[in-house]
Parts: structure tokens; sequence; C-alpha cells
């Protein structure tokens, strides 16, 4: 039996989705294990279509991930483990320990939760002997009172655990005061109890003058603010949100690179290399008049092919894309992106929707058979042909069905298998993640400027790793800065309890 100390752990909760709690859990990863730590990030239960594949080929969320990667350590199921993956308004697909439960209503899944409470507890108590610091993430707000019976993620998981709770409040949407104050408020006194500490998050302007309210906001909660932090322009993927994004719609670069925003659109973590080129403007579109005339049109993944394709048809995007690559703009499509390109998508055990057959648009001569089984793997591939040829790259596949390719494969995958389609100006590819390698990103810019008759002797960008690397630690630096890191230890190491 192994009976190594538990871990410390301290818990990041909001007032609200959007606070800003992935980005400062991420930060606090790195602060800790800049001060020596092995840390671990952890968050019971994240709802997200940006997921990620494991080394053991398990499926996790993507924030975790990013924090994993904060912290420098390698991405593990036991920081995710339950993810639900929206398909519709009302319901999701329960992912538990990395593995497919089956899709549940949310009425459903809110009865079902509490059965989960074993997993949950197993995945942190395994990380717990393993790490020094645990950072735990919350989800949503812990005021939300009507969730609060049978709680597995915000202070019923707190309490689970016992971990103190930092609240976050975001003051760049307003109300930041009455963010904090109504949260602790609404939380019965065992649960206010747990919060040692309020941060504001995401400000822009002078701090002295906030001061005041400072003051007022301790007095009216009686609990400490460790801190304000700024608004921080970091590049680090948050959680599953494109607005940080959609500033680089704003920045002229040499190459303009239209990524479809579906509705459903997931994974589009995908392209964050090619945002960090300092040649490659990305922006993302989701009606024909601001589609243009870019240098490459992307179709992402999604996690409803068939019903994105149908919206990509009603709103005449896919009209406008194949207008574009009929006149020889690049087309590149990625798993749920790379189904839309072929044939026709067969889906006879409904897996995908209540549709057995829809046309795909018809620039790649492959088709897709939807299937119960969900494919799940970590890859390293090289392209075969077309102009990027060569390229190495490393990725990972989630998708449910196989797609039958009659014609050219985009890659070679190290199992000597054949990955995805080319058809003269189209690429399709299964592999999330293909740009973060960098070869087939420098292939791709120097193809695209030679196209365009501009220079592709460009600045050489970073590899991904260290362009991450070196955005993680600013990340810190910011976040370090701006909290009361003593006070952050005290609640830690249970000073304020003796």
């Amino acid at each position: 039996m192994n009976n190594k100390k538990r871990a410390k752990c301290i818990m990041i909760q909001g007032t609200m989705s959007g606070a800003g709690k992935s980005l400062l859990c991420a930060g606090l990863c790195r602060i800790f294990k800049q001060d020596g730590l092995r840390v671990a990030p952890y968050k019971s239960q994240n709802m997200a279509l940006n997921s990620c594949v494991t080394a053991d080929g398990l499926e996790m969320g993507r924030a975790q991930v990013v924090q994993a990667a904060a912290a420098g350590v390698e991405p593990d199921v036991r920081m995710n483990p339950i993810l639900l993956k929206p398909s519709s308004d009302t319901g999701s697909q329960v992912i538990v320990n990395g593995e497919v439960r089956g899709h549940m209503g949310a009425a459903e899944y809110f009865r079902h939760k509490k059965a989960l409470i074993p997993d949950v507890l197993a995945a942190y108590e395994s990380l717990s002997r393993e790490f020094d610091v645990i950072v735990i993430e919350g989800a949503g707000s812990p005021a939300e009172i009507n969730l609060r019976e049978n709680d597995i993620v915000n202070m019923g998981l707190a309490q689970l655990v016992d971990a103190p709770v930092l609240l976050v409040g975001d003051i760049d949407r307003g109300g930041v005061f009455a963010q904090l104050y109504g949260t602790a408020a609404l939380l019965q006194p065992e649960e206010r109890a747990r919060i040692r500490g309020l941060i504001i998050n995401k400000f822009r302007g002078d701090v002295d003058i906030l001061r005041p309210g400072l003051a007022m906001l301790e007095e009216k909660t009686n609990i400490p603010v460790l801190g304000v932090v700024p608004y921080l322009r970091v590049d680090v993927d948050d959680e599953d949100s494109l607005a940080p994004r959609l500033t680089h719609q704003e920045q002229h670069k040499a190459l303009d690179v239209a990524v479809i925003r579906l509705p459903r659109i997931s994974n589009f973590t995908d392209f964050s290399s090619l945002e960090s080129h300092p040649a490659v403007g990305v922006r993302y579109v989701d009606r024909p008049e601001r589609l243009g005339s870019p240098d490459l049109v992307v179709l992402p993944g999604t996690k409803s092919t068939m019903a994105d394709l149908l919206w990509l048809r009603e709103s005449g995007l896919e009209t406008a894309i194949l207008k574009l690559a009929s006149r020889g703009v690049p087309v590149l499509g990625v798993c749920g992106g790379y189904q839309m390109l072929g044939q026709r998508l067969e889906d006879p055990d409904g897996v995908e929707s209540g549709l057995s057959s829809l046309r795909g648009m018809g620039l790649l001569p492959c088709t897709t058979v939807f299937s119960p089984a969900k494919t799940r793997t970590r890859v390293k591939a090289q392209v075969l042909g077309g102009p990027m040829a060569g390229a190495e790259l490393e990725g990972y596949e989630i998708h449910m069905g196989t797609t039958q390719v009659d014609g050219e494969p985009f890659c070679k995958l190290e199992t000597g298998a054949a990955d995805g389609c080319i058809h003269k100006n189209v690429f399709g590819t299964y592999l999330h993640g293909l740009f973060d390698s960098g070869d087939l990103t420098d292939k791709l810019v120097r193809w695209l400027c030679q196209r365009k008759g501009i220079s592709p002797q460009l600045a050489a960008p970073k590899s991904h790793r260290d362009y991450q690397e070196e955005q993680f630690d600013l990340l810190a630096d910011g976040v370090r800065k701006a909290l009361d890191m003593e006070a952050i230890y005290r609640i830690l190491n249970r000073e304020e309890d003796l």
C-alpha cells in the first residue's frame, strides 16, 4: 500500500462561466512548477467540445491538457475524469475516465451524476498520491443554487476533498462587486467558510481607483481580496471560447486563412500554431459575405458533422466554398470538416443524427460511414503528396466512423496505415493538432506564399512547444505580480487553519 502523504490542494471557483478560471489555474500551475513543486491540474467535470487524446488513448478536456503543459507534466485522464461533450441544447455525450458511457439528456445526467462520485474521488486520490499540489478548477458558478444538490464540481467537490477556495470575478463584464458579494451571499455558511480569498480578474486601468470598492467588499464579505489580475495579453488556449481568437481578424498579415465557424465547432485549438505564425492571419467566418477571397479555407472539427453540413448548406457558405475551390483556392478539412468534403456521409445506426444518408460537398473522392465505435489515438505521420509532401507531424484522432478513400491519401501513419485524402487543391485529414510540430506549418506557409507571389523568407516561427512555454511564463509572471502569493501559500499550507 502506498502511504505517501496526500497532496496539498487549492481550488479556483468563479462567479460565472468565462470568469477566467482556466487561465488562472494554468498560471498557478506554472507558478508552483517554477517554485519547485510537482503540480497537477484537476477538474472533476468539464463540459467542452475541445478535447484531446492522452498517450494511453483516452479522451479528456483540452483545458486540463493545457494546464498540464503549464505544470510541465504529461496529460492524464485522471485530471478530468468526467467530460461532457454537448450534442444538442439539452444533451451530451458522457465520457468517464476517458471512455464513452453514452448520451444523456440534461435531466438524466443530473439524476445520474451522484453515481459518478466514486470515479471523481478515485481519480483525485490517485493524483494526490503522486503530486505535491493539486490545482482544482470549478465550473460555472457555485451560486447556481438549482444545481447544489449532488454537486460534484464546485462546493460539493470542495467538501469531498476538503479544498480551500479562491473565488474569481470578471470585472471586464461589469458588476464585479455584485458578482463576488452575491455569490458569497447565496452560499450556505459552511460553503462560504471555504472561500479564503477573492480575486478580481481581467482589469484594465488604474487599480487605485478600485481600492475603496475592495475595502467595502472585504468588509461586507469578511473575505480578503488577494489581488486584481490585469487583462493579460497572453496566447494560451482558454476552455471553449473563440473570443480571444476573433481579435486576429483585425491583424493584417501576409496570408489570410479563413476558418469556418461551424455551430458545433470543436478542437479549434488545432489552429493555434497557425495563429502564432508571423505570416498568417486567422479569422473565423460564419457568413458567406464575410468569407471574401482567403488564401486558405479551413473546415474544422465538429461534434455533429451532418447537422453542421446542413447548416453550411443552408447558410450559403457551402456554395461560396465550392466557388473558391473551383477557382483553385486551397481547402483543408480536419476531422468532421474532412468528412464533409467527401461524396457521401452514411449513418445507418443513427449515431450522428436522424438522417441515414447525406450528400457531401463532393470535393474529395471518399465516403464516410458513421458507427458507434469511437477512434481515439495519438499518432505520428508523414504527408505523402501535394505541396506539403514530406512534412512530419504528430497529432491525435477523435472521431466516430470510418472513411473509405478512392484516391490519394493525405499522409501515412507510423503504423503504416493511410489517413485522409488529397485531390488537386483540396486536403482532408482526421489528425487534430496537425500544425503543432511546425514542419507542416512551414511547408504550408511557403506554398501559400509562393501561390500569392510573395517572398516566403519570413521570420522563422518558434516551434509550437517553445512558443507555448514562453506564453506560460508570461502568464505566470502576470499572475504572480498581481496576486498575494504569500497569502496563497498560507492558504495552501493550511496555516490559517491552525
